[in-house]
């Protein structure tokens, strides 16, 4: 298998990465992911990051990884919360969204002309969750109650439970919508990973085939389902959420570290 991991590798120009777990954990970028970015570009190799952290925007990252001596852009960033964004823009661009998120993320969603409020009403006509670090029991009670009183669509950003930082990990946006599906019966719609829209959405960008494209994270319920799902090979590295023992028959590798010695 590792074999075929270096045979692989080198046929690969389009690298889609996850961050939290991949390329580093909490504000600590991870050991060997610089040298891995270096090594994509170097080998004429392109890389964009596919996270389904919507508590960050494009600019949040772009000023971490700069502090981090890495300098991106905001293009080479696609967030769930980003690609949320532009579907509730193309279907709700003209309704009213009840949204329980960061203020950061809904700035982002005010500026993308949508109508959104963070209170139950009779004339909204969809519901988003995200993953929120400033959740609070208020937000809660006001999605139950909408979802609850109306049948409007729910959608949430990504069903990740756990999201990995310095110490461990903390809840992600899948285990803030168990608890209100434990509430109200209704489960939501994910837009993120394992979705296969975000890896769609950078192959139009880059032109870039499948077959040129592998898809690199830490979990395997959303980051391999996803490269499954859209079609491209996948690798799971292990310093995040799953092991090696629970992906026996696919690619994998310790780190972005390790992966820099299969490219010569």
């Amino acid at each position: 298998m590792q074999h075929d991991l270096a045979s692989m590798i080198k046929e690969k120009k389009l690298f889609l990465l996850d961050i939290d777990g991949t390329v580093a954990l909490g504000s600590e970028l991870l050991p060997g992911a610089a040298d891995f970015l270096y090594t994509v570009k170097e080998n004429g190799g392109i890389f964009r990051f596919l996270t389904n952290n919507s508590s960050k925007v494009a600019r949040d990252y772009v000023e971490q990884f700069h502090d981090w001596g890495i300098e991106t852009t905001e293009e080479e960033f696609i967030t769930a919360g980003t690609y949320a964004r532009d579907f509730l823009k193309k279907y709700y661009g003209n309704e009213k969204i009840l949204v329980a998120a960061t203020e950061t993320y809904c700035n982002e969603l005010r500026k993308a002309g949508l109508n959104i409020t963070d209170q139950a009403e009779d004339d909204v006509d969809c519901v988003l969750c995200a993953y929120d670090t400033e959740l609070t029991y208020e937000k809660l009670v006001q999605v139950c109650k909408q979802l609850t009183e109306t049948k409007v669509p729910w959608f949430a950003t990504n069903p990740d439970l756990r999201c990995p930082i310095d110490f461990g990990m903390v809840p992600d946006c899948g285990s803030i919508c168990r608890m209100i599906t434990a509430s109200v019966g209704r489960e939501p719609e994910y837009i993120g990973k394992p979705a296969p829209g975000m890896v769609y959405a950078c192959l139009e960008e880059t032109g870039c085939t499948p077959k040129q494209t592998l898809l690199i994270g830490d979990r395997i319920y959303t980051d391999m389902e996803c490269g499954k799902r859209a079609g491209v090979d996948s690798c799971l590295v292990l310093t995040g959420e799953a092991s090696a023992e629970e992906w026996k028959n696919g690619f994998r590798c310790q780190s972005l570290g390790k992966l820099v010695g299969y490219f010569s």
